[in-house]
């Protein structure tokens, strides 16, 4: 399964003097691990958050590695087009694939994908955790979570949320407060997050997930109201929004992620070197500083850690997207 792969350092690989080294396929010689440029393969166009973080850690993962840490943007298929290149690629470290919440939910959504999410891939470490705001119209009459429930249960269906896509954060954020609280509203996907906040102020739709940078100009401006973070707790870039667990819904966690994959099989110490540049890029003061500035919280875990969340993950969407019916429209 997911986490057995890496487990106890690969046959593949050995450690000497601290240093990484993996067994040349060619020649069998040992070499420096990495020995050329390494692919991060973002499955979304650039722009977006997942895509914005991993440029933020590319070039001094580069410095950290002795070699270029190239970005390449391979969207479609709900981010299966990217990670499929990735579980497909060469298993030696050298090609990631850059995954996010959409990665937890695509094998209960998709009936043929076309790789296997929990055996192709393994964790390498979370960036970063993307905290999300429940935000309204102003037109909505509502002021607290708990006035939304109430208003969405006396009318199912008849309020309205954005979305940035099928299967997007905000789609899948959305679906779990609708799970969690038992009521029913229906979905406008858009292309994109811009246009969904767009859609929001315009008072097309009535409420979005949305990201906090995206938002928090409009919420401070008053063109939107917050109602919730969807973080357990509050976020420091809107300190006097509750989350959405203190103010309605205990336990309500629904935050968008990053972090990176490579294809099964890569060696173990290849996969704890791409971990530990990982790590010491998100210690860097002034990288942790532009991350926070993306509404994001600078994580680095280990690939065990990562993992473990993982697995969790593909539990939740399964369950949730049974519930309540998702499909991708």
């Amino acid at each position: 399964m997911f986490l057995k792969q890496w487990v106890a350092i690969g046959c593949g690989a050995v450690v000497c003097g601290g240093v990484a080294y993996a067994q040349n396929p060619s020649t069998g010689s040992g070499q420096v691990f990495p020995t050329r440029t390494i692919r991060a393969i973002v499955p979304y166009a650039p722009g977006g958050s997942t895509d914005v973080v991993m440029r933020i850690l590319a070039p001094r993962m580069s410095e950290i590695l002795g070699q270029q840490v190239l970005v390449e943007n391979r969207p479609g298929g709900s981010s299966t087009i990217g990670l499929d290149i990735a579980a497909k690629s060469q298993p030696d470290g050298h090609t990631l694939g850059i995954a996010n919440i959409t990665f937890s939910a695509n094998p209960s959504l998709i009936r043929k994908m076309p790789f296997d999410s929990e055996k192709d891939l393994a964790p390498v470490s979370f960036f970063s955790l993307v905290t999300l705001v429940m935000a309204v119209h102003p037109s909505v009459p509502v002021k607290t979570v708990k006035d939304l429930i109430a208003l969405a249960k006396s009318s199912p269906g008849t309020l309205n949320y954005a979305s940035a896509g099928n299967v997007s954060a905000n789609h899948l954020a959305t679906e779990r407060f609708s799970s969690a609280t038992g009521i029913k509203m229906t979905h406008v996907p858009y292309k994109g997050g811009g246009p969904a906040v767009i859609a929001l102020l315009s008072g097309e739709t009535a409420l979005l997930f949305a990201t906090i940078p995206s938002s928090v100009q409009h919420i401070k401006a008053g063109k939107l109201r917050a109602l919730g973070v969807s973080s357990l707790k509050r976020s420091v870039a809107l300190p006097e929004v509750p989350s959405v667990a203190e103010a309605a819904v205990p336990g309500f966690e629904a935050n968008e992620w990053n972090g990176a994959l490579v294809p099964s099989g890569t060696p173990r110490a290849n996969i704890d070197r791409l971990y530990q540049a990982v790590a010491k890029s998100i210690a860097i003061p002034e990288v942790r500083e532009r991350i926070i500035a993306l509404g994001a919280e600078p994580v680095g875990n280990t690939p065990e850690e990562f993992g473990a969340f993982i697995k969790r993950e593909f539990g939740v969407w399964a369950k949730i997207i049974k519930e309540v019916g998702i499909k991708v429209e």
